[in-house]
């Protein structure tokens, strides 16, 4: 898992600004087999 950091956003139809909080993301590092099939 990886932290997703506190930010900053802006509200598109009134141009409030929203903070948007942390939270974690899931992610992978991809393999030598799987880039392989990937790249070939």
């Amino acid at each position: 898992m990886s932290p997703d950091f506190t930010r900053e956003a802006r509200n598109p139809k009134s141009g409030e600004v929203v903070r948007i909080p942390s939270k974690k993301t899931p992610f992978f590092k991809t393999g030598k087999d799987l880039k392989e099939r990937v790249n070939c």
